[in-house]
């Protein structure tokens, strides 16, 4: 008879390849049943956008028919919950994780990789809202093809509390549904300062696994509000491969390591990687250099979290309000998967080994 011990036994050789521990002390394994030959048990990942879910299934299939018997017919669910590291606030309370992607330099794409990631993210089963930061340049609602839409409010308490726009499974606000579209936002630090405040506490965010700060080019009053309004789990550099946008993202990874911000760095996105022309599909041309985002990660002992190909879809259908990543199973759409796997991995990492990311007191500067 095969019993719940042997069970448990078996799949304590098997580590989380990230965490670096079995999944039974990571208390991984839940709802172990067995009836007959048959041995059921679930295994709660720490995101449904883990890379390794595959894999990790494999491996605790094959622990029960090698060390338990076998000729046992295994089912197992794969399930998520995704994990947090955030002290208690009463500022998005419902938000597990909160991640700023930034850029040294503009028109490298960081819009575009923060909404295709947000997809992703989404896709993956993950509950996940966007915040348009770039008050300046507010171009989350044309890539996701809100521009156009109404916003809601909600009363509660008294307050009203704007309710964010979905699609795509995205919860989304943008500075871009409160003014003009023809019109230039010309504010002062404090003014642009306090829209983004408004955006984080006067909406109905909800349960949220992944909350997405698309911040603007460089290093300003934004970032320094977002990092003394809200502790932020983690941050992510996004550069193109050539030398000038290097220059100006090195100067963003260190904002972010700053004694008095300290916020984790969970790697660098390089967009447009390579250019491949739909008809030489195996050919690949380094239009803006090569590997610059890759030497970057490395001289500065941070991951490189995936590089974006030149792929005139992904303009093409950011300008047409339908992100590249809904789309399955073309090579762009799934670069982005693979970059949803990587981030939602170093946020898991960084949530299991690091401490409490923790508001960030006023800085004078």
């Amino acid at each position: 008879m095969i019993t719940k011990e042997q069970v448990i036994d078996a799949l304590k050789h098997v580590d989380d390849p990230d965490l670096k521990k079995d999944l039974v002390t990571l208390n991984m394994i839940k709802d172990v049943a067995i009836d007959g030959k048959n041995v059921s048990f679930t295994v709660v990942l720490t995101t449904p956008a883990c890379p390794m879910k595959d894999m990790i299934e494999n491996a605790c299939r094959n622990a029960i028919i090698h060390f338990v018997d076998k000729d046992a017919i295994v089912n197992i669910n794969m399930t998520a919950n995704v994990t947090s590291k955030r002290n208690e606030e009463t500022l998005l309370p419902g938000v597990k994780n909160i991640i700023a992607v930034a850029s040294g330099k503009g028109g490298v794409g960081k819009s575009t990789i923060t909404t295709n990631l947000a997809v992703a993210l989404a896709k993956s089963g993950s509950k996940v809202g966007l915040i348009d930061a770039d008050i300046y340049g507010p171009s989350i609602p044309t890539m996701f093809g809100v521009q156009n839409e109404r916003l809601y409010v909600n009363e509660k308490d008294g307050k009203q509390f704007m309710l964010p726009i979905e699609r795509h499974g995205v919860k989304m606000l943008s500075i871009g549904f409160l003014s003009d579209p023809t019109k230039a936002i010309v504010w002062r630090g404090p003014m642009a300062s306090k829209a983004l405040r408004q955006l984080f506490g006067d909406a109905e965010w909800g349960e949220l696994d992944y909350m997405l700060i698309d911040l603007p080019p460089g290093t300003g009053d934004i970032h320094l509000t977002l990092v003394s309004a809200v502790p932020v789990t983690g941050a992510i550099i996004v550069t193109t491969p050539q030398e000038v946008a290097l220059a100006d993202a090195r100067k963003g990874v260190a904002m972010f390591k700053m004694d008095k911000i300290n916020v984790p760095v969970l790697g660098v996105v390089e967009n447009m990687s390579y250019f491949t022309p739909a008809e030489l599909p195996e050919n690949k041309y380094y239009l803006f250099g090569k590997d610059g985002g890759k030497n970057l990660s490395e001289e500065m002992n941070i991951p490189l979290l995936g590089q974006i190909p030149l792929v005139q879809s992904i303009r093409e259908n950011g300008d047409g309000g339908q992100p590249q990543a809904v789309e399955e199973n073309n090579a762009a759409s799934d670069a982005f998967t693979m970059l949803a796997g990587s981030v939602a991995q170093q946020i898991a990492m960084r949530n299991a080994n690091d401490e409490p990311t923790k508001k960030v007191e006023t800085i004078g500067y």
